[in-house]
């Protein structure tokens, strides 16, 4: 589905090194404030305190509380978007591709869980930020599945029908394993089993005649 560059928020980048840099400590306090206390009891005194910035150097990067989430959500989906690119990058077939882009989204989940508290907020805060953040992850895992299926490496299936379905997969799961352990103080690596599991029933979906024949061999 084709995003109107209209709805999109496009922030004047600071023309030093400098001012990015104080842009971002500004973004980063931010995800922070508003992961630990909510959109609507994060203030923009505590999110400059966090950056450690004065107040007024605020107003020059950013006209308030809204613009700085939006930015926010759009922050979280590069930084994770960019670490299960480049994880997929070193494997070798769509099964590969699939366990590596899985096993980094679990990973920025567990050292990230405010990712999935800010994306959950963003549903009531800014809909089409988080409309962005899925729809921007499916394009790319779409055209992924598209070009498996063109190799011969996976089964005949609708891309986006799988894309979705593989996506409400690991955020679930993240979710159960990672953020939730988190909330309580418990270890958040993922076990090892959970990624083993899963793999199985996506390895399934993507080429179920390979499966049986598999499983026909071990019979």
């Amino acid at each position: 589905m084709a995003q109107r560059t209209d709805d999109l928020t496009q922030p004047q980048r600071p023309p030093t090194p400098k001012g990015r840099k104080t842009r971002q400590r500004i973004v980063d306090a931010a995800t922070q404030v508003f992961a630990e206390l909510g959109y609507h009891d994060a203030s923009i005194v505590k999110i400059t305190e966090g950056a450690g910035i004065a107040l007024g150097t605020f107003y020059l990067y950013f006209e308030g509380k809204f613009e700085l989430f939006r930015e926010v959500v759009e922050d979280l989906n590069h930084r994770v978007r960019r670490a299960m690119s480049e994880a997929g990058t070193v494997a070798r077939g769509r099964s590969e591709i699939e366990r590596a882009g899985f096993r980094a989204f679990f990973e920025f989940s567990a050292h990230h869980p405010e990712l999935h508290r800010i994306i959950r907020q963003a549903e009531f805060v800014d809909p089409g930020a988080m409309r962005r953040h899925y729809q921007q992850i499916a394009d790319g895992y779409v055209r992924g599945l598209t070009i498996a299926q063109r190799k011969g490496e996976i089964g005949e299936f609708d891309p986006e029908v799988a894309a979705w379905a593989f996506m409400g997969m690991g955020e679930i799961m993240a979710m159960r394993w990672l953020v939730w352990p988190a909330d309580d103080g418990a270890p958040t690596d993922l076990p090892d089993h959970v990624l083993d599991q899963l793999m199985l029933l996506v390895d399934g979906a993507l080429n179920p005649r390979a499966t049986r024949e598999q499983e026909q061999r071990n019979d």
